[in-house]
């Protein structure tokens, strides 16, 4: 067994915010976590900073200079995980892009194959269309785009060794085959869709469960037409994805959700593209140039493209913009994921028997370091 101890800051546990906290690991596990006073002998000097459990990003299209799509491969998800571990994330979603199906199965074996190497992070996939509306398409490629079929069915549903999530566009789909996902075990999510509030609620009654970038690629919420926008506000049901970069959705409207919502069942996703942890921050999205400036990435006709945020950022940036409490913040980004992909007997919190993943941020919510198993990474 290992001690860990920390002090001179604020340590984040399910009720609490401690000034410092003796961690006992062994195996890659918490076996206790204590309060201890904030300048405990021994302890690591958190310097007013941060003790956060490890975020759970379920949306990283790409980082360190990889994308998914290119590197559908156990060294491509590993280059990925890698560069948002240095952000705090501690698992994560690899993300696919629309895409023809020989390369959704590839992306499903890779983060397979990626699970049983050990890859650290890696705890699923999600395949994010092509089964999207045209008219809500975003930077997909809509020559990609296709219905959901038996045949995706039955291959989205095949057991493995992490989580399968998709994102549809519940109106292109038939309820019974929603139901039949949900009942595999895939978190069934609606995005880039024109779905309208009566098609959203029966999507939830057949086991839809999250809504991918809440706001982004879909209706405007109107006054007689509440759309999915207004089915995720008003219905307890659904897990919504928010991207808090101040750029995808203004902030006076995200903290008008979350007083209409509560923070439940919100949560923080990065929507990363392989500009995160990279020197390089421009690249080539199926054939299409994507700049990135001012942590922007779009398209020549500015269409966005996904985002150059990372996990820590995305924290700093709901405390920053959307006032709130970092323990709050921290939720979002740890705890109300990690149950989303059922996750919560294992990580999302600081907790004796859950897996040794937390990140120290300094006082200005900046990475420092992030422990995975109780290993110490930079």
């Amino acid at each position: 067994m290992t001690i860990l101890r920390f002090g001179n800051g604020h340590v984040v546990v399910a009720d609490a915010v401690w000034p410092g906290a003796a961690i006992t690991i062994a195996d890659g596990r918490i076996v206790a976590i204590e309060p201890c006073g904030a300048g405990a002998a021994g302890a690591i000097d958190l310097e007013g900073g941060w003790l956060m459990p490890g975020f759970v990003d379920t949306q990283v299209n790409g980082g360190g200079g990889v994308l998914f799509n290119d590197e559908t491969s156990v060294a491509g998800i590993a280059a990925i995980g890698a560069a948002h571990a240095a952000f705090g994330t501690t698992a994560f979603l690899p993300t696919l892009i629309s895409d023809y199906p020989d390369r959704i199965e590839r992306a499903l074996d890779a983060v397979d194959a990626a699970i049983a190497a050990g890859v650290p992070g890696v705890v699923g996939v999600h395949i994010e269309g092509p089964f999207l509306a045209l008219a809500r398409k975003g930077i997909h490629d809509a020559t990609r785009f296709r219905l959901l079929d038996d045949a995706m069915i039955a291959l989205l549903s095949r057991p493995r060794l992490g989580v399968v999530m998709v994102t549809i566009a519940p109106e292109l789909a038939r309820l019974p085959d929603i139901a039949a996902l949900a009942a595999a075990g895939v978190r069934v999510s609606a995005g880039h869709t024109e779905v309208d509030h009566a098609g959203a609620l029966s999507a939830f009654d057949a086991g839809l469960s999250g809504i991918t970038h809440l706001f982004n690629a879909m209706p405007a919420m109107q006054q007689r037409a509440p759309g999915l926008i207004g089915a995720a506000l008003d219905d307890p049901r659904p897990w919504c994805g928010l991207i808090v970069d101040g750029v995808h959705v203004s902030p006076t409207v995200l903290r008008i959700a979350l007083r209409a919502r509560g923070v439940e069942r919100m949560m923080l996703v990065t929507d990363a593209m392989s500009s995160v942890g990279a020197r390089e921050k421009d690249f080539v999205l199926q054939g299409r140039p994507i700049r990135v400036a001012d942590g922007v990435c779009a398209f020549a006709d500015g269409t966005l493209a996904g985002s150059d945020l990372d996990m820590a950022r995305a924290v700093a940036n709901t405390v920053s913009m959307l006032g709130i409490a970092p323990a709050t913040a921290s939720r979002m980004a740890a705890a109300n994921p990690a149950a989303f992909l059922g996750l919560g007997h294992e990580r999302g919190d600081l907790a004796a028997g859950l897996r040794a993943d937390w990140v120290w941020l300094d006082a200005g919510f900046a990475a420092r370091a992030t422990w995975i198993g109780g290993e110490r990474r930079e």
